[in-house]
């Protein structure tokens, strides 16, 4: 059994920089406040002081009746807007929405949340464990930044959690005198202003960027600055339709699940695409054209691929893309946009497949996120490769592919004058979160000791073989009456297990992005006895998984991670789905010679012979596990790597077309 122990004090970081009104932006802020240094407990030990002062205020307010609270809350407003630091008002504050909670919801935030509320205040990354109460824990930060009038944003990983979170959170909000609004993908513009110009905004990344960049092109079509908006109410007349922006400042963002919204998604920009309709026919059929000529390019005679996965057509390969028949559209083309097609198409065919990287749903493409396994809904693969996927499935090839705004991850959550995050998993990305947001990651620890267990990796030749034991230690815990739940890395693995289950005769549920409807209902249930759920690498993050009656004392939920993911937070995210709330639970890493990490981390060519040898390899061959680490570790170095290309071609971008005079966010060729 492991507990978790305090690391010494850490009393030589320097204070935050204060977070009240008149701060400098996240953006602008001295790496050194920031400077990582174990895990804060330094700070957490000062920031305990303000837990008694909290409690006094607490049992002052408890005694008000729902109208005297709501009185003092506009108190803290109006001082707020009078120009009174927020650092100051933090104590009522929190206390204020402490004694809200317990009325509106039952629920009274855990000590360990408050000091996450504190850590977010100071504009920091907070890690807490899976059932730690994340979302009660945004409420206190949320509250006290809304105070100004200027907007406080929550930002999440999909709708769904976006919505519910606002539904079961907004009674807190509400008893205080505060609105709440949730901005939606189906929203209309008129939805979104009013969700905007509410207090507190829930949303996803995708929805406020995407926002944004309209809000832009709104401007530049009604000839107004972009600045204009900034700061301002959605009220503001803007030209005789009606038309304004649905956004106002960007004063404070709060972001759930920050490893995977900050970092994870971080290499996929925001685009809203331009292009006129005679050139669209004719990108449609290159397209179709090169998604129908892909299968006949042989790797090795026609193309070559290099260590970046990079397809690049070779002499015999140029040849047969002359030679190849095609219609008039394509006919019009130049030779080197052929061969540009033709090799973006070879790379979708070869590396892009149905059920790993996406999914085909309503004759749309839609793509499953490598990291959380959820779908990206909204988002499209840049360089044409989205459409090079759309027309090697057959459905509708959706250009424009011309861009006409854009925004990145990065530069979205910048634009804020205070941001903060919070998530199971930071650590490891403490370094990258330093780097590009400095932003410090802090540890709060957990309201009980955590009793999860890790049992020995198991390591086979094969994937036959781990999928075979596997199997049998689902059996051996299901006969025991313990919940599982195993992590896939795709759809197409949990389908491969589910039927190994179904033919062992084995009941179980499969939590996939086919699944996402249904995800909290699954996610609810599998701490039962005798549940098992096969779940890709989302594993209804959000949602917690209570254990029911019994389940403990037969040693709680056990979970079986499946394969090395591309980064060590997803393998902990898995991890972290037992021992919740000081629960029992266990967890197993599983590893073939085979699986996709070391294909991934070390070419074709090496993961081809190691595949070799597991085929010679009975039983587990455990000593290979070190070569599993060290291929996780390369490969996230080179997705860190790809974040900084991006972002620094990004930057360079926006400083040259500053330089002259125009808006970087915008395509001036619109």
């Amino acid at each position: 059994m492991t507990t978790a122990t305090e690391p010494p004090l850490d009393r030589d970081t320097p204070e935050p920089i204060d977070s009240g009104d008149g701060s400098p932006p996240v953006a602008q802020r001295p790496a050194a406040a920031h400077a990582p240094s174990g895990l804060g407990w330094g700070r957490m030990s000062r920031w305990r002081r303000y837990l008694p002062v909290i409690a006094e205020h607490e049992a002052r307010f408890l005694e008000l009746s729902p109208e005297a609270l709501r009185k003092a809350s506009l108190s803290l407003r109006y001082r707020a807007k009078s120009g009174e630091p927020l650092a100051n008002l933090l104590p009522e504050a929190f206390a204020l929405v402490r004694v809200a909670a317990q009325r509106a919801i039952g629920m009274r935030h855990y000590d360990v949340q408050i000091l996450g509320g504190i850590a977010l205040f100071h504009g920091m990354i907070a890690e807490m464990d899976t059932g730690e109460g994340k979302t009660l824990t945004a409420t206190c930060p949320l509250y006290l930044h809304a105070l100004l009038g200027k907007g406080s944003h929550l930002a999440t990983v999909n709708d769904y959690l976006a919505q519910r979170d606002a539904t079961e959170m907004g009674p807190i909000y509400e008893l205080l005198g505060l609105t709440v609004g949730c901005v939606q993908s189906q929203d209309s513009q008129d939805d979104r202003r009013k969700a905007y110009g509410a207090d507190i905004t829930y949303g996803t990344a995708k929805e406020f960027g995407f926002d944004f960049l309209r809000d832009r092109l709104l401007l530049r079509r009604l000839g107004r600055n972009a600045t204009d908006f900034l700061g301002m109410g959605s009220s503001q007349r803007w030209d005789d339709s009606g038309d304004k922006p649905v956004q106002r400042g960007a004063h404070f963002i709060l972001v759930d699940e920050a490893d995977s919204v900050l970092i994870d998604e971080a290499r996929t920009p925001l685009i809203i695409g331009s292009l006129g309709d005679e050139a669209r026919q004719a990108t449609i059929a290159m397209y179709r054209w090169a998604a129908s000529a892909a299968p006949r390019f042989i790797e090795g005679e026609h193309f070559e691929v290099d260590e970046d996965k990079k397809i690049e057509l070779t002499l015999a390969g140029r040849q047969l893309v002359r030679t190849l028949p095609k219609d008039e559209l394509v006919l019009g083309a130049g030779l080197v946009d052929l061969y540009d097609y033709a090799e973006r198409a070879i790379k979708v065919l070869r590396d892009f497949h149905l059920d790993q990287q996406y999914v085909v749903r309503d004759g749309e493409i839609v793509i499953v996120d490598e990291f959380t396994g959820r779908l990206g809904e909204g988002r499209k693969w840049r360089d044409g490769i989205h459409q090079a996927i759309e027309a090697k499935e057959e459905v509708e090839v959706t250009v424009p592919t011309g861009q006409a705004a854009r925004i990145t991850v990065q530069d979205l959550f910048l634009r804020y004058r205070h941001l903060a995050g919070m998530t199971g998993t930071a650590m490891s990305a403490a370094r990258e979160f330093r780097k590009i947001y400095k932003m410090k990651v802090i540890r709060i620890p957990t309201n009980r000791p955590i009793q999860r267990r890790a049992l020995s990796t198991r390591v086979f030749g094969s994937g036959e073989q781990k999928w075979e034991a596997i199997l049998r230690e689902v059996q051996e815990m299901y006969a025991q009456g313990r919940p599982v739940l195993v992590g896939t890395r795709s759809i197409d693995k949990s389908i491969l297990l589910a039927e190994l289950l179904k033919a062992a005769g084995i009941p179980h549920e499969v939590l996939n992005a086919h699944e996402v409807a249904r995800e909290a209902e699954i996610v609810s249930q599998a701490g039962h006895a005798k549940r098992v759920t096969v779940a890709t690498n989302m594993a209804g993050r959000g949602t917690d998984i209570k254990l029911g009656d019994g389940v403990a004392d037969k040693g709680g939920l056990h979970v079986i991670c499946t394969e090395v993911h591309d980064a060590t937070r997803i393998d902990r995210q898995l991890y972290g789905r037992c021992g919740r709330q000081g629960d029992p639970g266990t967890y197993r890493q599983y590893m073939a010679l085979d699986d996709e990490i070391l294909r991934t981390a070390y070419g074709p060519e090496y993961a081809d012979r190691m595949a070799k040898l597991g085929e010679g390899l009975s039983g587990e061959v455990s000593r290979y596990a070190r070569l599993f680490r060290r291929a996780q570790r390369k490969v996230e170095r080179k997705h860190f790597r790809d974040r900084n290309v991006l972002l620094y071609h990004e930057r360079e971008r926006k400083k040259m077309q500053r330089e002259m005079g125009q808006d970087p966010y915008l395509d001036t060729a619109e």
